[in-house]
């Protein structure tokens, strides 16, 4: 005989959803850009415009944590190798000759960062972002990886929640990688106990930790 507290107990918790999406077809680069216009730049959604579709993602809780602890290991990487970084975070990333606009999680100019100092980044001019991190959880129709690549982003990094995926520009096609290019030292490994211990110890303590860990790396 089944008790009332192990029936409750039986039954699976639902996972909250990380992402809400919504996805229009058949939409012009014109009124792409009537809706960003709309829309103004203080909002939680992000938009990605690509072959005529345009995605509104609305980034939830376990989906800005993962974004925000990652971008944390990158700038703590880029301090203790130092490397001067421009982070553009979600800032809109407009190619009107390729009908392209996305708003990555995260965005970062590393090995081209002086060519952008101190300046608004324009892409008809400027080089593309080095590292793209995009946290995708729930399901989306954008191809970001064929984007990206159009794009020519020398490196994207791809998080669904549970694996990263780190795609390296080899003569203008993406091939996934076993470690980034931009860091060397750093392994998925790494990656993935530091998300780890962000959730069980604290992201203070985790930041610590990861950086003596590559101090004493850096050092052998």
């Amino acid at each position: 005989m089944v008790t009332t507290s192990e029936a409750i107990n039986s039954t699976p918790t639902e996972k909250p959803l990380a992402e809400k999406r919504v996805t229009l077809h058949n939409i012009s680069w014109g009124a792409y850009e009537q809706i960003l216009d709309a829309l103004g730049d203080n909002r939680a959604a992000r938009l990605t415009y690509y072959n005529g579709m345009l995605e509104i993602m609305t980034p939830l809780e376990e989906h800005e944590t993962s974004s925000e602890n990652i971008g944390m290991l990158i700038h703590l990487l880029t301090e203790e190798l130092n490397l001067n970084i421009k982070s553009m975070a979600s800032t809109t990333l407009k190619i009107p000759k390729s009908k392209i606009g996305a708003e990555p999680d995260k965005c970062y100019y590393i090995q081209n960062e002086p060519a952008v100092r101190g300046k608004t980044v324009d892409l008809a001019v400027d080089p593309p972002p080095d590292l793209i991190l995009e946290v995708d959880i729930t399901h989306t129709d954008i191809n970001k990886k064929q984007m990206y690549q159009e794009m020519k982003v020398p490196e994207f990094w791809r998080y669904n929640g549970t694996r990263l995926i780190i795609y390296l520009l080899h003569q203008g096609e993406y091939q996934e990688s076993a470690t980034s290019a931009t860091f060397p030292i750093l392994t998925k490994s790494m990656v993935y106990e530091f998300l780890s211990q962000c959730k069980t110890q604290g992201e203070t303590q985790t930041k610590r930790a990861f950086r003596r860990m590559l101090q004493a790396q850096i050092q052998q």
